[in-house]
């Protein structure tokens, strides 16, 4: 069970969002150009599945 819990965790996920959206000024990750490209793409595609789930939301309810 403790094995099971420690794969389902998801603590390191929210750590990736708030570091995506965040600048690096300790240089504590490599930076490439590649990194920062797919970072940013990273950015787009969080972003475009918010208002997703905001719109799927938001039609769910008014029906």
């Amino acid at each position: 069970m403790e094995r099971l819990l420690s794969i389902l965790k998801i603590g390191p996920v929210f750590d990736y969002f708030v570091r995506v959206f965040k600048k690096d000024t300790e240089g504590k990750y490599p930076t490439s150009s590649n990194l920062r490209m797919m970072h940013g793409i990273n950015k787009i595609s969080i972003i475009m599945g918010l208002i997703a789930l905001i719109v799927i939301i938001y039609r769910y309810s008014t029906r």
